[in-house]
C-alpha cells in the first residue's frame, strides 16, 4: 500500500494490487492437498478480479457502469473471503496468522467498496 502524496489516503489500485499479491505468496506455502489444488483456483481468481474490477471502475464509462464495477469488486472481495476460509492449513500457525489478515483484508476491502456505493 501506498499513500498518495501528502494526502494521508492510500491509494486502492495500490492496495487492491497487494492484497492479490499477497495472497499469491501465502498459496505457494499451502500444503497440496486435492482440495486446496481445487480452493487456490478460485482465491487467486477472485483476489485478482477485487483489483482488476476496481482499476475498470476508474475508468468507466459513466456513473452505471462504475456503480456495477465497484459492486463486482465488493462480490469478489466477498468470494476472496469464502474461499480463504476454506482453504487447509493443516493447523499450521504462520499459515493460520496470513490467512486470518487476509480475511481481514477482504473483509476491509468489501466495507470499503460498500461505502463507495
Amino acid at each position: 500500500m501506498t499513500k498518495k502524496s501528502g494526502t494521508g489516503q492510500y491509494d486502492l489500485e495500490d492496495r487492491t494490487y497487494e492484497f492479490a499479491r499477497r495472497l499469491r505468496a501465502f498459496v505457494k506455502r499451502l500444503p497440496r492437498t486435492i482440495c486446496n489444488l481445487e480452493d487456490v483456483k478460485q482465491v487467486v481468481r477472485s483476489s485478482g478480479s477485487v483489483g482488476a474490477n476496481y482499476i475498470e471502475a476508474n475508468e468507466a464509462l459513466g456513473k452505471k457502469d462504475f456503480r456495477m464495477r465497484i459492486r463486482i469488486s465488493r462480490k469478489e472481495s466477498k468470494e476472496t473471503r469464502y474461499w480463504l476460509r476454506l482453504i487447509d492449513t493443516q493447523h499450521d500457525a504462520s499459515l493460520n496468522s496470513e490467512r486470518d489478515k487476509l480475511v481481514q483484508e477482504s473483509t476491509e476491502l468489501m466495507k470499503i467498496f460498500g461505502a463507495i456505493l
